[in-house]
């Protein structure tokens, strides 16, 4: 399985803004962003150019991939897929990369980070609806139930993420049962509902193009 394995915070850097790659460690003084938050490489503090339409438009793209940990291609499919359903395109393209098996787990507070959630889904730490999963892209939905295995149940990282997160960051189409470590998918999320800091109608003009 192909996957990103250079350094976060230099995609961070790059895109000009915290993606929380790391988990507790973004919001410590040990965080490299706080400390260099230009963009990377020998002419990183000298990029003052205005950005053309397409630079913008890439540059949204490329922030919502490394926000969710996709690569090119899974992600032009998840656009494909998207521009072929009923409703609006980027709605419809944060709707499929929120409700990726990785990042329920993220989004319920069982991992710190989503790179956290990927590597538990897969060391089979996980199960959807009394199955083990180990596909961290594997799609949920509605009436779904994620859980953690009862063998991974006294895992550290797990219930450390929790006291983290505490009732903060939970979303509303999500249950969560904290003491079964388990939530479900109530319903797909709306626009609103989704807090990743992207103009998704950007990453629509440059596919269409």
């Amino acid at each position: 399985m192909a996957r990103y394995t250079g350094p976060s915070c230099k995609l961070c850097r790059r895109e000009g803004m915290k993606l929380f790659l790391k988990g507790a460690r973004c919001h410590m003084d040990k965080c490299s962003f706080d400390r260099r938050s230009y963009a990377p490489g020998m002419h990183g503090q000298n990029m003052r150019r205005k950005p053309s339409e397409y630079a913008l438009q890439l540059r949204e793209k490329q922030k919502t991939k490394r926000i969710y940990g996709v690569l090119e291609n899974q992600f032009r499919t998840y656009y494909s897929k998207a521009a072929r359903r009923k409703g609006v395109t980027g709605e419809l393209l944060l709707q499929m990369l929120e409700c990726r098996l990785d990042n329920m787990i993220y989004r319920l507070g069982f991992a710190p980070s989503r790179k956290s959630a990927r590597q538990l889904v897969r060391h089979r730490h996980i199960a959807v609806n009394g199955r083990t999963v180990d596909i961290p892209s594997f799609q949920v939905s509605p009436g779904d139930t994620v859980q953690v295995r009862e063998k991974s149940r006294q895992l550290q990282l797990i219930h450390d993420a929790l006291k983290r997160t505490g009732d903060a960051g939970q979303s509303s189409w999500l249950s969560v049962d904290k003491v079964n470590l388990s939530g479900t998918l109530v319903e797909y999320p709306k626009r609103d509902d989704i807090p990743t800091p992207v103009e998704e109608q950007l990453i629509v003009e440059l596919y269409s193009k």
